[in-house]
């Protein structure tokens, strides 16, 4: 392993240039437990791309793509997820886990993949990352495996090595299933998948206990799931179950179905519409505080235009770091309220408002609101205000006389 990290120091030093390709790292650099051969399928492996220095935040992803456990998407569901991600500043691992196929079945898929995850860990000073900031998303059988990783980090499967590696937790501190395998036993299950993961072992119990909506408790990490209702591959049914065991084991949880869309999609960031819901995990990974940790504040306070307290309406709270959560408050009778877990980060936040147009007389609106970044016309095209540490409570009073 000395002369893998040999090699991987040389790209990771401050001042060095990134790979433009990635870095194939072994999991095992001695011989992965249960091996049948050397070669590549034997072998389970990271394909590490880096973050650009300059827009590195210290975050990372572990990437599984999907193929029924009999193949790995590893473009699509791959590469260029990687590749988005590191757009966003985060590193991605591009996960090569053994395959039913090539006989390899339950647990060594989950042995595979809290390996991948121990090794970001361990290895997180050298790859520059935060140990504390390590997720991982799944794409259809990969989504199977993510969701495994979520919900079986304490197993220690029989095949486990015992070296320092495997003595690092496997939980994944977010996870992102994606048009996931969820059941192994319901109708709605993917039977190849099933028939890839469990091979000659196959039994019903064993499909139960790999059936992970049935694996979900309060210690697995929020989630955030993508699915289309046209999916017909692997119909909308897993992950809606995994999303209602997160609910009902209070695991902070976000869903979006889209109507149109066939099964493995991946990013699709060439349909307008499909292609959005990565812009919504990105939204998602930043109000948990993913992309740069930060301290938040409660806020209480009062809006008002021209004087009076507004009907109904809305406060963002929008950071000058745009890494840092993003808050919204409701606004009812002119009062709003946020606690400091849904409270905007300490520092400089621009104030954005929007208020019913009827709380202005005479005032026309397409839309019968209006939306301000501005306290005044005359006022900064920017309303900025401090946010302190503790409970704030503000008064923004808007006018709109010239």
């Amino acid at each position: 392993m000395k002369s893998i990290w040999v090699f991987l120091s040389a790209i990771l030093v401050p001042g060095l240039p990134f790979a433009a390709e990635p870095t194939k790292v072994l999991l095992w650099p001695e011989g992965a437990p249960g091996a049948r051969g050397t070669e590549d399928k034997d072998q389970p492996f990271v394909d590490v791309w880096s973050a650009p220095k300059e827009s590195a935040n210290g975050a990372a992803f572990v990437v599984c793509p999907g193929g029924g456990y009999g193949g790995l998407a590893a473009d699509h569901e791959g590469i260029q997820v990687a590749k988005w991600f590191n757009g966003l500043g985060v590193s991605a691992f591009v996960l090569h886990y053994r395959l039913g196929t090539n006989g390899y079945h339950y647990p060594t898929q989950l042995i595979d993949v809290q390996r991948a995850i121990r090794h970001v860990r361990a290895n997180a000073t050298q790859y520059g990352i935060d140990p504390a900031r390590i997720g991982i998303i799944g794409f259809s059988a990969g989504g199977h495996l993510t969701s495994m990783a979520e919900t079986l980090f304490d197993e220690k499967p029989a095949g486990t090595t015992n070296d320092a590696v495997d003595q690092v937790s496997a939980r994944p501190d977010v996870a992102a299933p994606i048009y996931p395998v969820i059941s192994m036993i319901d109708d709605f299950a993917h039977k190849g998948s099933r028939k890839n993961l469990l091979g000659p072992g196959d039994s019903d119990e064993l499909a139960r206990q790999v059936s992970t909506n049935l694996r979900v408790t309060s210690k697995t990490p929020p989630t955030f799931l993508f699915q289309t209702d046209e999916d017909t591959v692997v119909p909308a049914e897993n992950a809606v179950s995994f999303y209602l065991a997160c609910r009902k084991n209070g695991v902070p949880a976000e869903m979006h179905i889209y109507k149109p869309g066939p099964h493995g999609v991946g990013l699709q960031l060439g349909d307008p519409v499909l292609g959005t819901w990565s812009g919504h995990l990105r939204d998602w990974l930043r109000n948990q505080g993913f992309f740069k940790p930060s301290k938040r504040a409660g806020v209480t306070g009062k809006v008002s235009v021209n004087g009076v307290d507004v009907s109904w309406g809305a406060v963002v709270f929008q950071p000058l770091d745009s890494s840092l959560p993003v808050s919204c408050a409701r606004v009812m009778r002119g009062s709003f309220k946020l606690d400091a877990a849904a409270g905007p980060p300490i520092g400089k936040v621009n104030v954005i408002v929007t208020y019913s147009a009827a709380d202005v007389p005479g005032l026309e609106s397409s839309t019968g609101t209006v939306r301000t970044q501005r306290q005044s016309p005359a006022g900064p095209d920017h309303w900025q205000i401090e946010i302190h540490e503790g409970e704030n409570a503000l008064a923004l009073p808007i006018s709109t006389a010239p």
